[in-house]
């Protein structure tokens, strides 16, 4: 009977062990996901963080965003980011959802050059409350560029970078692409890429990314994305 009793409580403590080092490593960063080859690592910790086979799970806390305003009234950076460094070429998939909750809540893929020069390709509550796909480049002041509304929780999108410049498409059914913008952005320090989620006016934001595909390639289409 004691040594059933001391087998258990070894089991036990082993799993909470585990579980304790699975989540000290997600917080600090050392993150892997298995359709990337590189290591993700946090930029503004998030308030929450999950991760299955489905995909990633990030909760973005209260009053976080990345924004720049052409005003110079509104200047921020610190929205939740899991980051890693991306190859001269490649294009990213990713789904994005959420619940639309409150005015700009969101979730992105974002590519970061540094602390003025960034792109956010975010799934946006706007301001008149739709769902809509919004893309932000920012050369030291921000743009805010509101693109078509989308009638559901759940978008696709795909971010193409082929040398120095960048395409974003979305997608209903991760089959058929659609141009948003295609640009010149400097990439000639490390660019860092990933998830974001926001919360700029309300108190937490939870964004479920899904379907994540990366391929290191150069597209030779923009207009087909291939």
């Amino acid at each position: 009977m004691l040594h059933r009793v001391l087998f258990i409580v070894f089991s036990v403590s082993s799993l909470l062990l585990t579980l304790v080092e699975h989540s000290f490593g997600q917080q600090n960063g050392d993150i892997k996901i298995e359709s990337i080859p590189h290591l993700l690592k946090w930029e503004n910790k998030p308030k929450e963080f999950f991760m299955d086979k489905s995909g990633l799970t990030i909760v973005a806390g209260e009053k976080t965003d990345m924004f720049r305003d052409p005003n110079v009234t509104y200047n921020t950076d610190n929205a939740p980011k899991l980051l890693f460094s991306a190859d001269p070429d490649f294009v990213l998939i990713a789904s994005i959802e959420h619940s639309f909750a409150n005015k700009w809540d969101g979730g992105a893929i974002v590519l970061k050059q540094d602390s003025r020069n960034w792109v956010k390709f975010c799934f946006e509550r706007d301001y008149t409350g739709a769902r809509r796909v919004v893309s932000v480049v920012t050369k030291n002041i921000s743009d805010d560029c509101n693109s078509v509304e989308i009638n559901s929780n759940k978008v696709f999108y795909k971010v193409a970078k082929a040398g120095n410049v960048i395409t974003l498409y979305y997608s209903l059914n991760g089959k058929k692409w659609f141009l948003v913008r295609h640009f010149q952005f400097d990439t000639t320090k490390n660019l860092q890429v990933g998830f974001l989620a926001q919360s700029p006016t309300s108190k937490m934001c939870k964004v479920k990314f899904e379907h994540i595909s990366y391929a290191k390639k150069k597209i030779k289409d923009p207009y087909l994305g291939e």
